[in-house]
């Protein structure tokens, strides 16, 4: 399987129908780093290129096959894809010589080596699923510990580059779509009641990014004395009652504000049928708003599995790699727009309405 042929299927993890709530995916996180060598940002480039032949070799001997990209051999595009499917991080598509990824083939697990340590395990699961998630990274964990020795102090667990991630080196996260609480004007105050209590939310990819689409992911900040499992249970109880938030303003938004909630869907409809120019942060809110009329019960014409790949396949790497060349900002503003006038067609003509 080549880039090419994920660029046309979305990854597993984000299968429509786990959860017909807001949550969209789950991910758990695990920093380790190899004793023997100095962490990355302070290792030589021999010690470097010895972690990444190390691990090669580890991952070639699977059971479960891997795909694997090498940073110095895949071009800006293609580095750029992985970071659009959340399988490697801005920081890795920076970088060059001696590090890369490994991703299963359903995209679901995907490991960096020598980012800002030396082995970053990365699990994604569909839905509210923080524990399948750690069950596979714990996994795979295992595995590579099993073959490498981790730089670990009994007093302060698995030692990791930034000292936020020192203890069990794990970020707990979920994404979910929470348009009702933006469009209620209560992200804020949620946002600031989150982080009081030892989360943090960040926007659809990540630390340093923005909450495009009404995207958030919520995660944990603190590693250190705590347990896998309470991490994992602290984070759980906040999504649930976010999620309840969530429920509580549709239902004050459909009672309270109906008809501003049904001009707020038809205007998107309109404009993602109609628009000739479309910038991918337009096209994010605007699909983001379909999606709550999807939910809503207002529109039928679609999966929430469709609108969902839409949200990566729009992405400006992924324009680039479907039509198989380089596009300056407005030429994909331009296939952006005409890729969404297509989808948005095809979906009414497939429900036979015009």
């Amino acid at each position: 399987m080549t880039l090419d042929d994920m660029v046309k299927r979305h990854g597993s993890w984000l299968e429509a129908g786990i959860d017909e709530g807001p949550v969209i995916s789950s991910r758990i996180r695990l920093a380790r780093n190899v004793e023997e060598y100095c962490f990355p940002g302070w290792a030589s480039e021999e010690e470097n290129q010895a972690v990444w032949t190390e691990t090669s070799e580890i991952f070639h001997s699977l059971e479960q096959p891997f795909l694997s990209w090498n940073m110095h051999d895949t071009d800006t595009l293609d580095k750029e894809i992985l970071f659009e499917r959340h399988l490697i991080s801005q920081e890795l598509a920076q970088q060059d010589d001696s590090c890369g990824v490994f991703v299963t083939r359903d995209e679901c697990l995907s490991i960096m080596v020598n980012e800002e340590d030396h082995i970053r395990i990365q699990s994604l699961q569909p839905g509210l699923n923080l524990q399948g998630a750690w069950a596979a990274a714990d996994k795979i964990d295992d595995e590579l510990e099993s073959k490498l020795t981790y730089a670990f102090s009994p007093k302060l667990g698995y030692l990791t580059s930034c000292p936020s991630n020192v203890g069990t080196g794990m970020r707990a996260s979920v994404m979910l779509h929470l348009p009702a609480l933006v469009l209620m004007e209560e992200m804020d105050p949620v946002i600031n009641g989150i982080s009081k209590i030892g989360l943090a939310v960040r926007g659809m990819w990540g630390e340093g990014t923005e909450a495009a689409g009404n995207m958030f992911q919520v995660s944990n900040q603190i590693t250190l004395g705590r347990r896998e499992d309470e991490i994992i249970s602290h984070l759980e109880q906040i999504v649930l009652e976010l999620i309840e938030h969530e429920n509580n303003a549709r239902i004050r938004l459909m009672n309270e504000r109906s008809i501003v909630v049904e001009d707020h869907v038809s205007r998107a409809f309109g404009l993602l049928s109609n628009a000739k120019l479309m910038t991918s942060g337009e096209a994010l809110n605007l699909l983001s708003t379909l999606r709550l009329g999807l939910d809503l019960g207002m529109l039928t014409q679609f999966s929430r599995r469709e609108l969902d790949m839409m949200f990566i396949s729009i992405q400006p790497a992924h324009l680039q790699k479907l039509e198989t060349k380089g596009l300056e900002p407005e030429e994909r503003d331009v296939v952006r727009a005409r890729k969404l006038r297509d989808f948005m067609e095809n979906a009414t003509d497939s429900n036979g309405k015009n």
